[in-house]
């Protein structure tokens, strides 16, 4: 990451959940906060981070901070089924993350002295398969919700997209710019089978399937709540589904911004 980008910190540190708060709307110092919920394979993650940076703003992956927790859990052998304890490693660990530029994510275990980079150890199937562990539990995810919500308060940027699940109702549900980026499962699966290799499309598009009747007992990820903008990315492609956030935003009264390119 070059340092000559941004002036603004390279990486958010996680304080302890629920001891910062979130600037009062509208005050100098509060960034603009664009909040971007979307179904596994919308494009979301790629999308989000190309719209950031083109605005000039950070990016929060949430999804990074439910990975790392997970490892945490393996690492230390907690309980990942057992609410308390997930919550007392919260309590103890120290999480960081990258707003600008390339991800990186680091992860300081309960009484270790020195950061573990875990940018590519939370991506492995070995983390991944256990991540719904942990976010099944309430009371982390609110834990967590207040840990994110700290991070952009205190990120020093003039705006932040913050991208994973339940963003624009449960995170940021009175963020000024909130979207909901969708695409049917075809077209999704279309773009994972891409993604990996020795899967078929078919049983990419079975997996997702399954995936959006699970998710949809606890999310609607096809139709926006009100105040949430709909981006259906289906007949879109990269560049155009990038240049839709960006029109979002800078419709926005609240978040006018220009592009930084």
């Amino acid at each position: 990451m070059s340092g000559a980008e941004s002036t603004a910190p390279a990486a958010a540190s996680a304080p302890a959940a629920g001891s910062a708060a979130a600037p009062a709307a509208g005050s100098a110092t509060a960034p603009i906060l664009v909040a971007i919920d979307g179904p596994a394979g919308s494009g979301k993650s790629s999308v989000s981070r190309a719209a950031a940076t083109r605005l000039g703003f950070g990016i929060l992956d949430t999804g990074a901070a439910y990975r790392a927790l997970a490892w945490a859990a393996l690492e230390t052998g907690a309980d990942l089924d057992a609410e308390p304890a997930v919550l007392e490693l919260l309590g103890a660990w120290r999480f960081d993350i990258t707003l600008r530029g390339e991800q990186r994510v680091t992860v300081v275990l309960p009484g270790a002295s020195a950061p573990s980079d875990v940018t590519a150890a939370i991506r492995e199937h070995a983390v991944s398969g256990q991540v719904s562990r942990v976010s099944q539990h309430p009371a982390v995810r609110d834990r967590l919700n207040d840990m994110f919500r700290a991070i952009v308060a205190g990120s020093g940027l003039p705006g932040v997209v913050i991208e994973g699940r339940d963003i624009t109702t449960v995170v940021a549900p009175d963020a000024p710019v909130r979207i909901l980026m969708t695409a049917s499962p075809e077209v999704r699966a279309e773009r994972r089978a891409g993604e990996l290799s020795g899967v078929s499309r078919e049983q990419v598009l079975a997996d997702i399937i399954a995936r959006d009747a699970k998710d949809t007992l606890v999310v609607d990820f096809m139709n926006p709540a009100p105040g949430v903008t709909l981006v259906d990315t289906s007949d879109l492609d990269f560049e155009q589904s990038i240049q839709a956030v960006i029109d979002v935003v800078q419709a926005a009264p609240s978040a006018a911004v220009e592009e930084s390119m």
